[in-house]
């Protein structure tokens, strides 16, 4: 392999074509040599088979850059947590509880492309559909006006609605000071 021959083009592309790297090599050696060659002539074990007992690491899971966050995972949302009278509407509409008036107003506005009836030309069961969907996002849409904020205690305002600032009568008087003379 460390000899060097110095041919012309046309017998270097001759040389090159009747080279064979594996020549004078036995079937199983030819696949021996393959084998190694895939884990570039490393040792490899099936996965899982390394370690103890089949176990990972806690150390080796570690998450120094939070890149898949800290958080546990979300319960899925589903519509029987629901208040009884809310859950036919949610199932109508497609959505989960607890249920965000962004969530409600964002699947409102796909449904409402997708049945419309200028987009379904006219098909009468998209159009009853449609209406019923109206209906529903009407009933959840009132419904979270009427919720309290989240975050809050029960007694908080209702969503949409501001506290009104205290009047001149209810803030404290403060006592007068006297002047120095």
């Amino acid at each position: 392999m460390r000899d060097y021959y110095w041919f012309c083009l046309e017998h270097v592309r001759a040389y090159n074509q009747a080279w064979d790297f594996y020549k004078g090599l036995s079937p199983e050696e030819i696949e021996s040599q393959l084998r190694d060659d895939t884990g570039w002539q490393r040792p490899t074990w099936p996965l899982g088979r390394l370690g103890a007992n089949g176990r990972i690491a806690p150390e080796m899971l570690k998450d120094p850059l939070s890149l898949f966050g800290e958080a546990p995972p979300q319960r899925q949302k589903s519509a029987r947590e629901a208040p009884p009278e809310l859950r036919a509407a949610l199932d109508i509409m497609g959505l989960g509880w607890p249920l965000t008036s962004e969530e409600l107003r964002g699947k409102y506005k796909e449904l409402a492309k997708r049945l419309h009836p200028d987009h379904t030309g006219g098909d009468k069961v998209a159009e009853e559909k449609l209406k019923d969907i109206n209906r529903a996002y009407s009933l959840l849409r009132a419904r979270l006006a009427q919720m309290p904020n989240p975050g809050t205690s029960s007694g908080a305002a209702p969503r949409g609605t501001a506290e009104r600032p205290a009047t001149t009568a209810e803030r404290p008087v403060r006592p007068a000071r006297a002047a120095a003379g």
